[in-house]
């Protein structure tokens, strides 16, 4: 796999040309929703298949698969385009496989109203499936959103395992403290929590539970400890998956990691794995910057590896830019939050160039709007390829167990086929 960065004057056709490929497979492989319109900067994700396949007459999908001893799900995995349809077109080239080197878990995060078009897509692609459907408040009791019956069915036909994503936040990421703490400080609440979300796993058919950790520290952690001891007792004698989230800030504090003194080993003795993922949401008051510091996810991997086997590892990124208008003024500004679609359009129509911030490994651009004739300046921080090659990247050298997505509501090509061209994604059902 190779990573291009469009330049000046450069085009589909002539960055199809310079890697001897068809201009129509960068388009699918990248999500290029504007194909003619390239923006100076932009990230190219080039993929080479191991082995393809052109469709003959009578053809069908289980007959290939069955051809390269294959499944049915690894043709949807490297070719999602045919989730949209019930046909194959004769002459029409099909990716059986890539030139992978490991295996990795994956584990998605969403909604149970995810659309269903979007989740056939993304499903083939995932070992687990964390729905957020669920949010502990006060006194340890559970509150419901959604019906989520149909998400689990389809989750499990795909060969993905339901978690129930349980967490003390709102739906719009708001962390309830006070929640959080009463359940800690209270077994009684505990004990009733615990129940509660093991009758909603056996009811709705969920395969496990992934608990999401938001305001874990050193001085707290022994409460948290001591919560995960009895969420794993009970969890063993129904023989399901638990893991724990950590919804992580990978900030420095003078110079420190915030995660020294936090005994991790003590957490990995009694979960599946421990999942280190930022949460980002719509609306953000932090001061620009980058959405995901590389560099200090990989200073915290290095860390948490001296605590918890590789094995039992699992980070991310969240797939999203934000958009502030500057100057930025503490307590007064914020940034909205765009798709990375709606990220590559404003670059297009402001005539942006993509610049590129080599410590964090993520991109951003300026742009100018003008309110009644006076220009407002913007700047728009966002993930590419890059970003997650790199995050790949520290998962291939560590050995870890997998990579983390927050959140899969909306499908992002290229975060597929990078995946896809470096990892073969394990399905434990």
């Amino acid at each position: 796999m190779d990573i291009y960065v469009v330049q000046e004057g450069d085009s589909i056709w002539s960055i199809a040309e310079r890697y001897g490929i068809l201009p129509e497979r960068l388009v699918l492989d990248n999500g290029l929703v504007y194909p003619y319109s390239l923006v100076i900067g932009q990230s190219i994700v080039i993929a080479y298949p191991k082995q393809v396949h052109i469709v003959q007459e009578r053809e069908n999908l289980q007959s290939i698969a069955d051809l390269y001893g294959v499944t049915v799900m690894q043709l949807y995995k490297n070719n999602p385009y045919l989730s949209d349809r019930d046909y194959l077109y004769v002459g029409e080239t099909l990716i059986i496989s890539y030139n992978t080197t490991g295996s990795i878990t994956t584990n998605g995060f969403g909604y149970a109203y995810i659309r269903k078009d979007t989740l056939k897509k993304i499903l083939p692609n995932l070992t687990y499936l964390s729905i957020f459907n669920y949010t502990t408040i006060e006194q340890g009791n559970i509150v419901t959103y959604e019906d989520d019956t149909e998400i689990i069915q389809t989750t499990k036909e795909y060969g993905v395992v339901p978690l129930l994503m349980l967490a003390t936040l709102t739906r719009q990421g708001e962390p309830d403290i006070e929640a959080s703490y009463e359940l800690l400080l209270n077994e009684e609440y505990q004990k009733s929590n615990i129940e509660q979300f093991l009758n909603i796993v056996k009811s709705k058919g969920y395969g496990g539970v992934n608990i999401v950790f938001n305001n874990l520290n050193e001085s707290n952690q022994s409460l948290y400890i001591n919560f995960i001891r009895k969420i794993s007792e009970r969890l063993q004698q129904e023989n399901l998956i638990f893991f724990v989230t950590i919804n992580h800030e990978n900030k420095d504090i003078d110079g420190s990691l915030i995660e020294e003194g936090i005994d991790y080993s003590q957490f990995s003795n009694y979960v599946t794995g421990l999942l280190f993922l930022k949460f980002v949401w719509g609306t953000n008051n932090n001061p620009p910057g980058p959405i995901s510091n590389l560099n200090n996810i990989e200073t915290m991997t290095e860390y948490i590896l001296t605590k918890v086997p590789h094995d039992k590892v699992i980070i991310g990124i969240p797939i999203i830019g934000y958009d502030w208008q500057l100057p930025y003024i503490p307590d007064r500004s914020g940034a909205s939050s765009l798709t990375i679609n709606s990220v590559m359009a404003l670059a297009y129509n402001v005539e942006a160039t993509i610049l590129f911030d080599e410590a964090s490994l993520t991109p951003y651009f300026y742009y100018e709007q003008y309110n009644i004739s006076i220009p407002a300046k913007h700047i728009v921080w966002f993930i590419d390829a890059r970003s997650i090659a790199g995050l790949n990247n520290i998962i291939k050298e560590n050995t870890l167990a997998g990579s983390g997505i927050w959140n899969i509501m909306i499908y992002h090509p290229q975060l597929w086929t990078i995946i896809n061209s470096q990892f073969d994604v394990v399905k434990r059902m």
